[in-house]
């Protein structure tokens, strides 16, 4: 499926929608647990020098490229990426959602403040309804009986799909630590995912991501959180930039 690429010092899949859902597809059929994470610029900084975020990559099957900055620079690599190879929950929200009504997929979001995962849920069960969804709030103790009680309340759910919505890098962190914990499903890290279903965060429009301002858009929007990621981060990745130059395909 699709094609392992390495790029900032980073491996990562070159997939398109129908390989992720194919993907998913497969492992809930065959009930097998599977981790489906994603790289983009900020994750690849915290990649390299956080060694807990380079052990959950480790346990991933399928990685997602989630940075049009990332694509173009395999592409100035020699990779042949195109814009389909870009993936985020705002690029398949509608065909997984699509993909869990018609297969009866049974899907528990964990993550975003108390209130917003409800609100979420009301909003996708009005464009799909009878899709089975779980949430919880974000907001626990990460160790402890908090932690146990929040893990109970997913297994006695039983999801086929578990999306973890708690920002980077604490929602990869929380996977990590509780991942012989989980059930046998497919999990996915999803940040802010449900806060857009909720519209507690403005969505960036689709038009940006053609352009490859979608970026922008974001930090339009929450300048004082996103600018050291956009404008500081990048700036600590211009070494392995130059280590890519000198081992091009």
């Amino acid at each position: 499926m699709g094609r392992r690429i390495r790029l900032l010092g980073c491996e990562m899949d070159a997939v398109t929608t129908d390989e992720v859902m194919a993907h998913l597809a497969a492992c809930v059929e065959a009930g097998r647990r599977s981790l489906v994470a994603n790289h983009n610029l900020h994750s690849v900084h915290l990649y390299r020098r956080d060694a807990r975020m380079r052990a959950l990559y480790a346990l991933a099957d399928l990685v997602e490229i989630d940075s049009m900055p990332l694509i173009a620079w395999g592409r100035l690599l020699g990779y042949g990426l195109e814009r389909e190879h870009r993936n985020t929950y705002l690029d398949w929200r509608e065909r997984f959602w699509r993909e869990a009504a018609a297969r009866g997929w049974r899907v528990f979001h964990l993550g975003c403040r108390p209130g917003v995962g409800e609100a979420a849920r009301a909003a996708l069960h009005e464009r799909w309804p009878g899709v089975e969804i779980g949430e919880r709030h974000g907001y626990f103790d990460m160790a402890g009986p908090e932690n146990d009680a929040v893990l109970a309340e997913i297994a006695a759910f039983a999801p086929d799909i578990l999306l973890v919505g708690m920002g980077m890098p604490r929602q990869e962190r929380w996977i990590l630590d509780n991942w012989d914990r989980l059930p046998s499903a497919v999990t996915l890290p999803v940040g802010a995912a449900f806060d857009y279903e909720a519209g507690a965060v403005a969505t960036p429009p689709r038009w940006t991501a053609a352009l490859h301002l979608e970026w922008l858009a974001r930090f339009l929007a929450e300048p004082g959180r996103l600018f050291h990621r956009y404008f500081i981060e990048p700036w600590s990745l211009v070494p392995a930039a130059l280590a890519d130059l000198t081992r091009r395909p």
